[in-house]
């Protein structure tokens, strides 16, 4: 698999099952579950009432900075704009303003908090229109649970939220493999709609590309969308890609006929 010479290996455990990565910190891995989820809330709280207002030295309003976390915690994973991110947070009858906005969240950057999705803008064989907005993404997704107050049955009783978490927990392990082997994850979507929740592209040229999938009845629509997008590129210009890959929550990885690969997440390793 041309993935391995990317130092990301995808094994499962021998007897099938996977070692899927939790919602939390890795810390918190082995710990008692009060003491386990209680470990982020205590990371939000600091960042909230300490740490934002340290790495400029510029004091922050504490309950501003929460409303403006809750807000990028609801919207994880999705290209909310800046003006839905203040819409939001002035339905709570709290005004911030773009400038406002602009601080707090750069300063969010900095201490490493916010770790926004940047749009992949390859060469197409059409002249077709690319979004170029970012997605929204926390460093970990444990940050989203932890500022909503979130418990783990509550976040497993709203689905279509907790798909969105689980793209997030996909793009905080991808990036992290990306990292090491000299590589960058962008998303991309054009203006048909066509989209890969990720592609990950190195140094020398070569990319993949992923769709993350939560539940096994939309593998078929993610692969044709991926073998979608790769008929778009135009191979004069760039490579082919090197996979194209499906995550999923699921046990068990296989390859499709259309060469298309369907991963648990849990099967990725270093």
């Amino acid at each position: 698999m041309e993935a391995r010479s990317w130092r990301i290996q995808m094994e499962c455990t021998p007897d099938g099952e996977t070692n899927t990565p939790s919602l939390q910190f890795p810390a918190t891995i082995g710990k008692p579950d009060k003491a386990a989820l209680r470990m982020p809330v205590d990371y939000v709280e600091a960042v909230i009432n300490h740490d934002i207002s340290q790495v400029d030295g510029v004091e922050k309003n504490p309950a501003r900075v929460r409303l403006l976390l809750r807000s990028l915690a609801r919207h994880i994973a999705t290209m909310a704009s800046v003006q839905t991110i203040l819409d939001d947070v002035e339905s709570t009858e709290t005004t911030i303003s773009a400038v406002t906005f602009s601080a707090y969240y750069n300063a969010l950057r900095r201490i490493f908090v916010v770790e926004d999705m940047p749009a992949w803008s390859p060469s197409l064989r059409s002249k077709t229109a690319i979004r170029t907005s970012p997605k929204r993404h926390l460093v970990d997704p444990a940050i989203a649970t932890a500022v909503m107050r979130a418990k783990p049955e509550a976040v497993l009783h709203d689905f279509e939220y907790f798909g969105f978490l689980f793209e997030a927990l996909c793009a905080r392990d991808i990036r992290v493999y990306a990292q090491r082997a000299d590589g960058d994850v962008f998303h991309y979507r054009d203006k048909s709609g066509l989209e890969a929740d990720m592609i990950v592209q190195l140094r020398d040229g070569r990319w993949g590309a992923i769709e993350v999938k939560l539940g096994q009845k939309q593998i078929e629509e993610a692969a044709v969308n991926l073998l979608k997008l790769k008929e778009k590129i135009d191979t004069a210009k760039m490579r082919e890609p090197s996979f194209l890959l499906i995550l999923t929550g699921g046990q068990y990885a296989f390859r499709r006929k259309d060469s298309v690969l369907v991963v648990p997440v849990g099967c990725l390793k270093d």
